[in-house]
């Protein structure tokens, strides 16, 4: 579970975060929505531990993000946006250098990354540097380097960008399956339709606040029963 309790992040003036708790439940997918600029992928930085929040509390299976880092490091897989790739090391390079980072032994991480490679569909560029690689190539083997470790929780932002119609519905089938298996799922995003179709719960923040939460259906109910795109505009203060 990830659980965020009154956290705070504030560059200079500028607050990033501001007083925001949720909890990201086991078995689930939790959708994080807002508009660009609205704290998304600072929350999930703090919960990385790239940032150190200013004030507040963030847990991730019980272990503190500032007492602990390096213990949260092990547990968490991250897909930060823009991927992040190593530009000279081929797909399967990038896979196994993070795998080996996180103390994967090497017959398991070979198995499990011809698994990936298979699932995610990466066999035309296993062996290609990454230099080369379009958005949505990226995305994919940046998704299977937050995969090769098996961690519990998986930290997401924005992990269909770039991808086409199959890749994005071979990521949605692969996100259940995981949280099938008791996986916390954390996915950060600005895309209604993606988020509709995968969240079993959603926090909306926007300006760096809490502005909704809930299940779906929680949140149709309490905005008139309206669709996703409606109750975000509404709870975000745009035009209705």
């Amino acid at each position: 579970m990830i659980e965020i309790d009154a956290l705070s992040k504030r560059f200079g003036k500028i607050s990033a975060l501001s007083e925001v708790s949720f909890r990201a439940r086991d078995g689930r997918i939790t959708g994080l929505l807002g508009p660009n600029g609205a704290g998304k992928s600072t929350c999930l930085r703090v919960l990385s531990t790239v940032l150190r929040p200013s004030k507040g509390t963030a847990r991730l299976g019980g272990i503190d993000v500032v007492a602990e880092p390096l213990a949260v490091r092990g547990i968490i897989g991250t897909l930060p946006h823009g991927a992040g790739l190593y530009p000279h090391l081929t797909a399967v390079q990038n896979i196994r250098y993070f795998g080996q980072l996180c103390g994967v032994d090497r017959p398991t991480l070979s198995g499990r990354i011809d698994r990936l490679v298979q699932q995610l569909d990466l066999g035309d560029i296993a062996n290609r540097k990454a230099k080369g690689f379009s958005q949505g190539e990226r995305t994919k083997v940046a998704l299977a380097r937050a995969l090769v470790h098996e961690p519990p929780h998986l930290l997401l932002d924005e992990p269909t960008s770039g991808l086409d119609v199959m890749a994005v519905r071979q990521l949605r089938r692969r996100l259940r399956e995981l949280a099938g298996e008791g996986r916390c799922i954390l996915i950060s995003s600005h895309v209604m339709q993606e988020i509709s179709a995968l969240a079993d719960d959603l926090v909306i923040i926007a300006q760096g606040r809490i502005a909704a939460r809930g299940t779906p259906s929680e949140l149709a109910a309490r905005y008139g029963n309206r669709d996703l795109e409606e109750i975000f505009v509404s709870a975000v203060g745009g035009e209705s």
